[in-house]
């Protein structure tokens, strides 16, 4: 017996390419003896299509609706952030992944930081510039050269600038609220850049996978053409000694619950030398999954075939999906006609 199973992909933001990106590597690699897979695309003017047809939003979500699951690869604002967690738990439909809240925090990171530092965990200090909000003397002094600018949410390295002169300053905030009004300027760690995964299987278990060190070619960061264009290189796992290696993934497994996930979750950290407390840098609830992603690379090199990390996913939305019935209400007959 099959399971109907939808992948909801593409989207409306920055991130439109790489979602389609994850989107066709997960759609490759479902087994379809297993899966009864229906492909459904948002495109970039927030139209949808269902297998390859325009289709109005009310069917489409009666698609959705009509799934045993969905497995939602959307990255970046209108789909990581929570939005459609949201969705489909109105829609009672079990998904792959973090539900409203993890989503919504993870994507903000100025937001995630607060959480993982209230948990004890070690984060570069920053400061969140809302619209119309500058950095004062005092906090340019605290913060100190060099200084990263983030689009407080988004992901993919998109608006991320590395500010060496503070008369670069404005233009760089600037630079980044073209992606969102909120953003972050935060202090420039130092150190080794490691990636660590964390996956949740269906009996509740939740595991970090071993460490991958980014190398980036040159003297660049890892930014958006580093992440998707060759600039970097990942070395799995990473040369750590195993106490480092311990500490890494219990600081992983900890911003996981602290941020209250599920599923999955990667967690970026700068390490200053082994046996320093490492820095949380950021937070991904839905990691890319393309053939060139962190996150399938750290499994397939745990043991995990890209296949089988898919299977772990999709039956641990049924464990533990957050839909209207945990909440012992009954699913809505006719949600979609209230659309």
């Amino acid at each position: 017996m099959t399971t109907r199973l939808a992948v909801l992909y593409g989207g409306q933001s920055g991130e439109h390419e790489v979602s389609r990106r994850s989107g066709e590597s997960i759609l490759a690699g479902l087994d379809h003896e297993r899966y009864q897979v229906t492909e459904v695309l948002i495109d970039t003017d927030g139209g949808w299509h269902v297998d390859g047809r325009p289709t109005p939003l009310p069917q489409a979500l009666r698609v959705l609706r009509a799934q045993e699951v969905v497995f939602p690869a959307l990255h970046g604002p209108y789909g990581e952030d929570g939005t459609v967690a949201s969705l489909l738990e109105w829609l009672g439909v079990p998904y792959v992944g973090n539900g409203v809240f993890a989503s919504a925090a993870g994507m903000d990171k100025g937001v995630t930081k607060r959480l993982l530092a209230a948990d004890g965990l070690r984060v570069s200090p920053g400061v969140t510039l809302r619209p119309g909000e500058h950095l004062s003397p005092a906090e340019r002094q605290r913060l100190d050269l060099p200084v990263f600018v983030k689009p407080a949410r988004a992901g993919s390295s998109l608006g991320v600038v590395r500010v060496t002169d503070w008369a670069a300053l404005p233009a760089a905030v600037e630079q980044a609220r073209e992606v969102d009004p909120k953003v972050l300027v935060e202090q420039g760690a130092r150190g080794r850049e490691i990636d660590v995964a964390v996956l949740q299987y269906p009996d509740g278990r939740v595991q970090a996978g071993p460490p991958l060190e980014i190398r980036v070619n040159g003297a660049g960061f890892f930014d958006y053409d580093a992440k998707y264009d060759g600039g970097a290189v990942f070395e799995i796992p990473a040369p750590l000694d195993p106490a480092t290696t311990e500490v890494l993934q219990d600081r992983a497994i900890r911003a996981f619950h602290a941020l209250d996930c599920r599923g999955l979750l990667r967690v970026d950290f700068f390490l200053s030398g082994e046996g320093a407390e490492p820095i949380v840098n950021e937070v991904n609830t839905f990691p890319g999954f393309t053939a060139a992603s962190q996150f399938p690379q750290i499994w397939q090199r745990a043991g995990i075939e890209f296949p089988a990390l898919l299977d772990i996913l999709i039956s641990g939305a049924f464990v533990d999906s957050p839909r209207v019935a945990s909440f012992g209400l009954p699913r809505p007959a006719r949600a979609v006609d209230l659309v």
